[in-house]
């Protein structure tokens, strides 16, 4: 069986000459202590509990928190899996208007229009590196609402995906505050994470943002928080690994959450170990560190110089400008046509 191919594997002396003992350790603990039954067997419906407090104390360490309880945490197959099951929580009709950034990621747009609900698109200001337009999205808002809509949630990308961007403490605490007024549901969607690449401009979670604002907005804004294995260094796409945080949601929404996880019985345990390995790296001490360290920074470094690159390219470009790539793994550039042109395309009907 799975169970017993990986005992006799950790446990076989010949292990030693191919792994190093931090992580032969590291898999005898998780095979004795979070998953006796193996990959093969169910784990709990959120994931296993242990993985979900490896998860918990991540985030601790991540936001400088405390509060953090692994039974609001859900294990799912990726984070795509993880928005839909926010989603379908959200949307009880065509009224109910979830906002979602544009330019956006297509996730949003067929996962609302799959739960039967309304997409309410609020435009990035690419003037402000395709930071946020409080006066585009208050105007969105109240246009869904004037149309006899209810906006439940509010989508955002950070660090951006197409855009790029990385979101200023400043413009998380503009939002964070947007939310409790409204009482909008915010859907942090930080898969990116990991992918940043200047110094002036560094990750901070949206929960993070929530715990330094102090009250009301600490325990009085509703969150949502995602996260996955397949973005970042690891890029372990096809593992489908993720997870979200609920933060003070309703413990009779989080009742529903638990049901509608329950019915695809466990989220696909690899991939809840490959989250354990993200969220729980190897430490300084441990034989593989500087294996993991050096691997880590240079997929970093590689990276950073890459989005240096596009930038660079797209700008050297006629009629073509493109903002520094901040984070995630995308540059868009916006093209501009020379009048002439557009002139004859309109009149040929294109």
């Amino acid at each position: 069986s799975l169970v017993a191919a990986g005992s006799a594997l950790v446990d076989n002396p010949r292990a030693a000459d191919l792994f190093a003992p931090d992580a032969i350790a590291r898999a005898k603990h998780i095979l004795k202590d979070i998953i006796p039954g193996g990959v093969g067997a169910y784990s709990d419906s959120r994931g296993a509990l242990g993985f979900r407090q490896e998860i918990a104390d991540y985030i601790k360490r991540r936001d400088g928190v405390e509060d953090v309880d692994p039974d609001s945490i859900f294990m799912t197959d990726g984070a795509s899996v993880a928005v839909r099951l926010g989603l379908n929580t959200l949307i009880r009709g065509k009224r109910d208007g979830i906002l979602v950034p544009i330019p956006q990621y297509p996730l949003y747009s067929a996962s609302i229009e799959l739960y039967g609900g309304s997409l309410v698109g609020y435009e990035l200001d690419e003037s402000n590196n395709w930071g946020l337009s409080m006066t585009k999205l208050k105007e969105s808002v109240e246009a869904h609402r004037a149309r006899g809509g209810h906006v439940r949630g509010m989508v955002f990308i950070n660090p951006g995906n197409p855009t790029g961007t990385c979101l200023s403490i400043a413009q998380l605490e503009q939002l964070a505050k947007f939310a409790y007024d409204e009482k909008i549901v915010l859907m942090a969607d930080e898969v990116y994470q990991e992918n940043v690449y200047q110094d002036e401009r560094p990750f901070h979670s949206m929960r993070k943002t929530l715990a330094g604002m102090g009250e009301p907005y600490a325990s009085g804004v509703e969150l949502l928080s995602f996260h996955t294995v397949s973005k970042g260094t690891a890029g372990e796409c096809g593992l489908r690994g993720g997870y979200v945080e609920a933060k003070n949601i309703h413990p009779g929404a989080m009742e529903e959450m638990y049901k509608m996880c329950s019915i695809n019985l466990s989220p696909n345990v690899t991939g809840q170990v490959a989250m354990s390995l993200m969220v729980n790296p190897p430490k300084p001490g441990d034989a593989s560190y500087e294996t993991f360290n050096a691997e880590r920074d240079g997929t970093l470094q590689s990276l950073r110089r890459r989005a240096q690159y596009m930038t660079d390219a797209f700008n050297s470009l006629e009629g073509v400008t493109c903002v520094f790539t901040e984070g995630a793994m995308y540059s868009f550039p916006q093209i501009r046509l020379p009048a002439k042109a557009m002139a004859a395309a309109k009149a040929a009907g294109k």
